[in-house]
Formats: structure tokens, C-alpha cells, sequence
């Protein structure tokens, strides 16, 4: 029986626990976060110090010293000689092949690389490829006119056949000649077209004619000893005729007496504006001329100015090259070489680049012989401004997307010893001339030399689409001599790496020195 008071006792006694439990659940939580007080205190005094100490991000620079020089290779260096089994064609081909090469000299090039890799792939006799002399310069040259014939046929000895015509054959008591079944081949055609299709109708026929010839062969090829063919007959092969050579060699002499010198190609003519569709900066009579041209060669789309502009899809006019060169630290001593053929709009949009920049040069302004002047819109004076470009110290296209021109060039640098290139990222251009044309000029130079030090300078880099083989023939026409990846390593000495050398030495005898720039 419980006495008196007994239960109150045991009431107050768990009154009691519960209170001090509840405390010291209260101390636990005031003790967490006091110390998650001090933490943050730390943290936030610790960051804080560290914010206050970290240097302002200092503006980009770009060494122009450092530009006249050539890219850094990365051990890599120029190299087509097969690494693999690679026989010389037999004695008996299957038939004779014929191309017409359409397009300007640049398209023509690659045209011819494709040839001599068709004429490989299908192991035919290459006639030597026809030049068309109506669809662009109106120029009647021919192969003959401006490469060394002789030349391209014993370079390429051990890779096809070339001859300069198709025999004569004596059948029944009489002489006449093969006739040449006429294909069209599919644009960038696989190279089992050619291997089926084409083959077929060359061992029927005994020759065929494969006309138009440009683009008619898939950049893109798994084989990389069909790729370094091509740049066998791009780098070395397709030398131009010793008078192209002689007068290059003469203008780069002249430029190079005075010190460094940049080669600029111009891209803001009547055809590239038209194909480009950028027509507002123009005069309305000037803007009939580019639409009534853009009708007449290209197909019909709705082009919107402004919106072309913005994603970089027009080419830089002379004044936006300028700013380019003057924010990255290019002064008005700088020597220029133009490449261009007749600028549309003539001369006010020369007017503010000649004003930042006026050391400006052309073939014509540094050799004044009959030769170039005769010939400045045609095949010859097209061929002497490749050549001047490609031994510039510096090369800057304006507008390299379809043109042949900038793209060759940029590939045949890269070939020859990783020479700088300066290549303008419109897209990321667009947006800061558009700020600078509404009055926002503050930060303009620091915003292009961003832009510019993201682009790649002329060094070794991956091809990536659209990227075009010949404008990027990284890795398959370049080795390493102590690459860790076997597949990347130069190859031992032998005949053809003997006979590479000799056409690089060549070259360089009728040019200029290459490694003494």
C-alpha cells in the first residue's frame, strides 16, 4: 500500500528527468551550432583574405614578336613518304584516265591531287589534267602554262603513271586514237565509284573522260597513304613553271629587304559578297549589281543582312581587318602584301584600312614587268600571289570558309614548317564591331584580343569538320622522329623519303630559303 505522498514524490521525479533531458537536448544544439557559427567565421574570414590578395586578371596580350616567328610544331614535322607497302604501278594499267579541272587555280589543285589519287585507286594511266579556260579566268594557260610538266611526271614515278596525252593506236593498218567514254562522277564520290563505275567503263572502253572534276572525290578517306599521295602531288609535284617561280621569288626578296612582311587575301569581292549575301553596306546600285549576280550563280535563298553579320557569315571588310591587326598589337610600320582581286566598292573601303596601315603592297606595285601586268586577274598572277603568301612570314585570309585560295594556303603553311597564320574568328568578331558601329568602343581592343588568342596561330591541330583535308593535313602528312605512338613515327631513309627531300630542296633552291626566314 503506497504511503502519503509516495506518488507525488514519483511524479516530480520523472517531471524532474524529462526536464533535465529537454536541457540538455537544448545545450547539444546550442553547442552544434555555435561551432557551425565558428566554422563559417573562418571559412568567410580565410576566402575573404584570400579574394583581397588575388591579383586583378590582367588584359590579354598577344606577342606580335612572337607571331613573325613559326608555330610551336610540337616535335611534329612535314613528312608524305609511305609508311607501309607501297609499290610502284605496274607495267600494265587499266585504261587511261582524263579530267577537266573546273573552278580558279585552287580548286583546280585539289581537282589534280584527286586525279592522281583516282588514277592510283584504280591503277590508270593519268593523261595529264586539263585546265577548264572558260568557267572562272577566261584563261587559256592550260597545265602546260603553269606547271613544270616534266617536273610532276617523274615526281610522281613511283605512285602513277602521267602521260602528256593518249597514244595513238594502229589497229587494221590504221592509226587512230582511243575515244574517251564521259563520265560525270558523283560529287565527293566514295572510292568505291571508282573502283566499280568507273573502272568498269575504263576496261570497256580502254579510257574515260571524267568532266566536271571538281570536289568529284571524298576528302575524307580511311587510308592514310591515299592521303599522303595527295599531299605528295600538293607540296611537291605541283611546283609552277620556273618564270611563276622567278617572279615570286623577286617580290618576296623585295618585301623581305625591308624585314618582315604579312600577306593578307582580301576576300571582299563581287562573287564571295554575292554568295555571302551581305549587301546593306552597299549603295543601293551597288546592291542590284550583287543581286542580280547572286541570281544568276546561286541558288535562290532568303539572306537577312543582319543576320549574317551576327553569326559571322560575312566577309571582314578592309576597315574590320585593320582593327583586327591593330588590337592585337600591329603598328602602322607593318609591311602588307594584298592578295585580292578587284575589291567591290572600290576605293572608300580601302580608304580606313590604308589610313592604320599604309606599307601596302601588291604584285603589281612591287614588280611592274609585263608579265604581271598582263596578267593580273588570270592563272599566272593568281599563281605568283599563292607563292607570295606562302613565304610570308605571316598569312591572314579574310574569309577562309569556301575559299580555295585561303584553304590551300593555310594548308600548304602548315606543310612548310608550321608557318603563322592569323585567321579571324568572325562569329566572335561579329558581336563586338556590331557594339562598336552603336558608339561602344570602351574595351573594344582588349575584347578582339580575347577573341583572337583562342584561335589556333599556324601549330599543329585536329581536323574537325568542316574543317578541309587540304587546308589541314594533320596527322597523316606529318611524323614524329621520337613519337611514343609507333603509328606517328617518321619513317627509316629510303628511296622516296630521298627522292622528298631532293623536291623540298628543289623548291627551295628556285624559291627562297625557307629556314633562313
Amino acid at each position: 500500500m503506497r504511503r502519503a505522498g509516495e506518488g507525488i514524490m514519483v511524479n516530480r521525479s520523472t517531471y524532474n528527468r524529462h526536464h533535465l533531458k529537454k536541457i540538455k537536448g537544448l545545450f547539444i544544439r546550442f553547442k552544434i551550432t555555435a561551432i557551425l557559427i565558428v566554422v563559417l567565421i573562418i571559412y568567410f574570414v580565410f576566402f575573404a583574405s584570400k579574394i583581397n590578395h588575388v591579383q586583378p586578371e590582367s588584359p590579354p596580350e598577344i606577342s606580335v614578336q612572337k607571331l613573325w616567328g613559326t608555330a610551336d610544331s610540337n616535335g611534329w614535322r612535314p613528312s608524305s613518304t609511305p609508311r607501309s607497302n607501297w609499290p610502284p604501278p605496274p607495267n600494265e594499267s587499266n585504261g587511261f584516265l582524263r579530267v577537266r579541272c573546273n573552278g580558279g587555280l585552287n580548286q583546280q589543285r585539289t581537282a589534280i591531287c584527286n586525279a592522281v589519287l583516282a588514277a592510283r585507286i584504280m591503277n590508270a594511266t593519268l593523261v595529264l589534267p586539263e585546265l577548264d579556260t572558260n568557267s572562272y579566268w577566261h584563261d587559256d594557260s592550260g597545265f602546260q602554262g603553269i606547271y613544270d610538266v616534266d617536273y610532276f611526271i617523274t615526281s610522281l614515278r613511283y605512285d602513277v603513271r602521267v602521260v602528256e596525252s593518249i597514244p595513238e593506236i594502229r589497229k587494221h593498218g590504221r592509226t587512230k586514237k582511243i575515244k574517251s567514254f564521259q563520265l560525270r562522277p558523283p560529287r565527293d564520290a566514295p572510292i568505291s565509284w571508282y573502283t566499280t563505275v568507273a573502272l568498269e567503263k575504263m576496261k570497256e572502253h580502254g579510257a574515260i573522260y571524267l568532266t566536271p572534276f571538281s570536289h568529284r572525290l571524298a576528302e575524307e578517306i580511311d587510308n592514310p597513304e591515299y592521303q599522303r599521295l595527295r599531299c605528295r602531288v600538293n607540296y611537291h609535284a605541283l611546283r609552277f613553271k620556273p618564270l611563276i617561280m622567278q617572279l615570286s621569288q623577286s617580290i618576296v626578296a623585295k618585301l623581305r629587304s625591308q624585314g618582315h612582311f604579312m600577306s593578307i587575301h582580301l576576300r571582299f569581292e563581287k562573287d564571295m559578297l554575292s554568295f555571302a549575301g551581305c549587301f546593306d553596306i552597299f549603295t543601293s546600285h551597288e546592291q542590284k549589281i550583287l543581286m542580280k549576280y547572286r541570281k544568276e550563280n546561286f541558288a535562290d535563298k532568303k539572306l537577312v543582312y543582319s543576320e549574317r553579320r551576327a553569326i559571322g557569315k560575312c566577309p571582314l571588310t578592309p576597315e574590320e581587318v585593320g582593327l583586327v591587326l591593330r588590337a592585337m598589337g600591329f603598328n602602322n610600320s607593318t609591311r602588307i602584301y594584298l592578295a585580292a582581286g578587284e575589291l567591290f566598292g572600290g576605293e572608300r573601303f580601302m580608304k580606313p584600312f590604308r589610313a592604320m596601315f599604309p606599307l601596302l603592297e601588291n604584285h603589281s606595285t612591287v614588280d611592274s614587268s609585263s608579265e604581271l601586268t598582263d596578267n593580273t586577274q588570270g592563272l599566272l598572277g593568281s599563281a605568283v600571289d599563292y607563292m607570295v603568301c606562302l613565304l610570308s612570314d605571316i598569312f591572314m585570309p579574310t574569309y577562309d570558309g569556301p575559299s580555295n585560295f585561303a584553304n590551300n594556303l593555310l594548308g600548304h603553311r602548315l606543310y612548310y614548317g608550321f608557318r603563322t597564320n592569323i585567321r579571324p574568328d568572325r562569329k566572335g568578331l561579329a558581336p563586338l564591331f556590331i557594339k562598336r558601329e552603336a558608339g561602344h568602343v570602351d574595351g573594344f581592343e582588349e575584347a578582339v584580343r580575347r577573341v583572337m588568342m583562342k584561335t589556333n596561330f599556324g601549330g599543329p591541330h585536329k581536323r574537325v569538320s568542316p574543317e578541309s583535308f587540304y587546308t589541314n593535313s594533320w596527322p597523316e602528312c606529318f611524323c614524329q622522329v621520337s613519337g611514343s605512338n609507333p603509328v606517328d613515327r617518321c619513317p627509316p631513309d629510303n628511296m622516296m623519303e630521298i627522292l622528298e627531300g631532293q623536291l623540298q630542296r628543289d623548291m627551295t633552291n628556285v624559291t627562297t630559303s625557307i629556314g633562313d626566314e
